[in-house]
């Protein structure tokens, strides 16, 4: 157990002294008792009481002092609380490669019913925050408990060009930041990771290494559920992204959709947004990017190294039916964490309980001493 204000103990202290002041008094008490020859016959005359009557109520008075010093250093214990206690962000993916149908009827529409799935399936504590990304990222629906809006935003969701997974990871990190104040912003550099605009950071490599959490930094309850069915195409690096949410102790989940063999990408009306196609800005080709890249399948890589770096897990998903399953299981891997729980309140009110149970015995024994 650990204590918010372990200086607020000090009036423990306090205790002691009264004990102290107890005894002296007693002992006073006997100095000054009258001196009788006929003992027996005193005891006659008097009520008979139990020693212990005399000292229970004032006991049970100091236990529910201390009980309300300790309540008043805020005691702390580490415990397990359900993520429902917190928030989830879902940052999808909407860049144009959603369009493919090698998904039944296209990736978009298979993502956009799973997603509505989960969250009608939340109960209604747990908020959900919806960020959204293509060729940048931006916070569609703040976390909240208003499930109307959420569905509201996920069916109008359309696609855009290009695909930037660093810079929804960080959108994610403020949207949490809005919410949990020990989680500070994300630092998005000089214009880095934010726009259509946006350039790759310099000398950044393709797929780092894995970079373990820093060390003594808690994990905050929130999490980062990430939705993509392609690769980071423009803005900081997904890894980048992943050592700056590990430093505030967000983790965050991916989820790579879609197959490997990506087919003809065929949008509907409602589904078609600021570009169709999912790749590096310069012109169409098949999706392939510099060094082979093919922007149109998952980056398996980059995403198991955010996973591993953050303290998440990541999942795999290559059609609607596991997509959906791995929403649904989803809360079996992130159901707890673990998080220092304010405990006043119980000592406080067992302090209080204890005060009131002192009291009524010293008034009850003083009126009946028998």
């Amino acid at each position: 157990m650990t204590f918010a204000l372990p200086y607020a103990l000090l009036g423990l202290s306090a205790i002691p002294v009264l004990v102290a002041a107890y005894l002296w008094q007693l002992r006073r008490r006997r100095r000054a008792a009258v001196r009788f020859s006929n003992v027996a016959l005193i005891r006659s005359v008097l009520p008979r009481q139990r020693r212990w009557r005399r000292h229970l109520p004032l006991a049970l008075v100091l236990g529910s002092l201390a009980l309300l010093g300790l309540a008043a250093g805020r005691p702390q214990v580490r415990a397990e609380v359900p993520v429902s206690s917190s928030a989830v962000i879902l940052a999808v993916d909407v860049s144009g490669s959603m369009c493919a149908t090698d998904v039944d009827p296209n990736r978009l529409a298979a993502a956009q019913e799973a997603v509505r799935q989960f969250i009608d399936k939340q109960d209604d504590r747990t908020r959900i925050g919806l960020v959204v990304f293509s060729g940048f990222a931006q916070v569609a629906v703040a976390p909240t408990t208003n499930k109307d809006d959420l569905l509201k935003a996920v069916d109008g969701l359309t696609t855009g060009r290009g695909t930037t997974i660093g810079a929804a990871i960080l959108k994610s990190i403020d949207a949490i930041s809005e919410i949990n104040p020990s989680v500070a912003p994300a630092d998005t550099g000089d214009g880095i990771g934010e726009g259509p605009d946006a350039q790759p950071v310099p000398g950044a490599p393709a797929t780092p290494a894995p970079s373990p959490s820093p060390d003594g930094v808690k994990t905050v309850p929130e999490i980062v559920v990430l939705l993509t069915d392609g690769a980071n195409t423009r803005g900081v690096t997904p890894q980048a992204a992943a050592v700056q949410a590990a430093a505030r102790g967000v983790r965050v989940y991916p989820i790579g959709f879609g197959t490997t063999e990506p087919t003809q990408m065929v949008c509907t009306s409602d589904q078609l947004g600021g570009g169709l196609f999912d790749g590096p800005p310069g012109g169409f080709g098949a999706g392939i990017g510099p060094g082979g890249r093919n922007f149109l399948v998952v980056d398996e890589a980059a995403l198991k190294t955010v996973a591993s770096t953050t303290g998440g897990e990541y999942f795999k998903a290559s059609d609607a039916d596991q997509l959906q399953g791995v929403l649904n299981d989803l809360p079996k891997h992130v159901d707890v964490q673990e998080r220092d729980v304010e405990v006043s309140v119980a000592f406080a009110g067992l302090g209080a309980l204890v005060l009131l149970l002192g009291l009524g015995l010293a008034g009850r024994w003083t009126a009946h001493p028998q």
